[in-house]
């Protein structure tokens, strides 16, 4: 009988081994961050400083891989199917989670329902620009164009992005401007257009004009937050200038395929807590005009996607964005 005690007592011990590795705790390998854009864009920039530091918070390494392609669907779409198991993750911007689940007749995912929500990193809201020619206030822009239906145009970096809609959305909030879009494949050339007057004005992010406004080129107008930006504080909000709850920007969270489970999204939550209280990682979005978020929860996460779909879907309408 005591043979058989002992027998049993070191087949457990053997045994242990294997129930410790089949519960190993996240992350045991190489994590992807699926950047659905090409690199250099602003969401690659900012994606790449998240997996550096989300590497040594996490203690496994996190890469980027860039998925671009129909307004960003191609990654999202990775991502949405995806092992939901805490190795494939998306950084989501604008355009995946506030514009295309309205603006898409045949969406390819759900923005809600096929994403687990991780963490919110930042807003990087847009400016409103135009040629040094043009007036020099949000006032007297508004004023000039309506004094002249049809006389001015605006430029976005394409039909349905977040530049146009916010254009579209300004012209709303001032009773509505008779001024021209004019599309263009990404907003280099639309910017290039701008400095030579070919256009009168349109909005950008922060970071990319505020070179040329300093150095007379262009001008901006106001900042779309609740929040003058710390790196440029004698620009204006646009409530300031005029326009009463006016905010726009692109966005950048962390989310993962529906089904994760809890302790995996808890892993990534508490690391990105930590991520969001590193002070060089504070200043290197501040250097480039985005605005840290300071509740980095899942829960926020999800409640920001809703609110962004419902704050775009009715401005999407109105302008007729219709994505095939």
């Amino acid at each position: 009988m005591k043979r058989r005690h002992l027998l049993a007592a070191s087949l457990g011990a053997l045994a242990a081994p294997a129930v410790v590795r089949a519960q190993a705790k996240y992350p045991e390998r190489t994590i992807r961050l699926v950047v659905p854009f090409a690199a250099a864009g602003p969401t690659d920039i900012i994606g790449r400083k998240v997996s550096e530091k989300m590497t040594g918070l996490l203690g496994q390494t996190m890469i980027v891989d860039n998925k671009s392609g129909a307004a960003g669907s191609i990654g999202a779409v990775e991502v949405k199917n995806a092992k939901p198991d805490g190795y494939t993750l998306l950084f989501a911007p604008s355009s995946t989670h506030a514009v295309n689940p309205t603006a898409f007749v045949h969406p390819a995912y759900d923005a809600v329902k096929d994403f687990t929500p991780i963490s919110s990193i930042c807003v990087n809201p847009l400016v409103l620009v135009t040629h040094p020619s043009m007036p020099d206030s949000v006032k007297g822009l508004v004023a000039e164009t309506k004094k002249s239906p049809g006389k001015y145009s605006y430029a976005s970096s394409g039909n349905g992005s977040i530049l146009h809609l916010a254009a579209e959305y300004f012209k709303r909030e001032v009773g509505g401007m008779d001024v021209v879009h004019v599309p263009y494949r990404g907003s280099g050339p639309a910017l290039q257009d701008l400095m030579s007057g070919q256009v009168a004005w349109m909005f950008e992010t922060f970071s990319t004009t505020l070179q040329q406004h300093r150095a007379g080129k262009l001008r901006i107008l106001a900042y779309a937050h609740a929040k003058r930006a710390p790196i440029a504080p004698e620009i204006p909000t646009m409530i300031e200038a005029g326009v009463p709850g006016y905010e726009a920007y692109t966005f950048n969270l962390v989310l993962g395929p529906a089904g994760m489970p809890q302790p995996i999204v808890d892993t990534l939550d508490q690391a990105s807590r930590k991520l969001m209280q590193d002070a060089e990682m504070i200043k290197f979005l501040e250097d480039i005009a985005a605005v840290p978020t300071t509740d980095t929860s899942p829960e926020r996460t999800a409640k920001f996607i809703k609110d962004e779909i419902a704050k775009w879907a009715p401005v999407i309408k109105a302008a007729d964005v219709r994505i095939e």
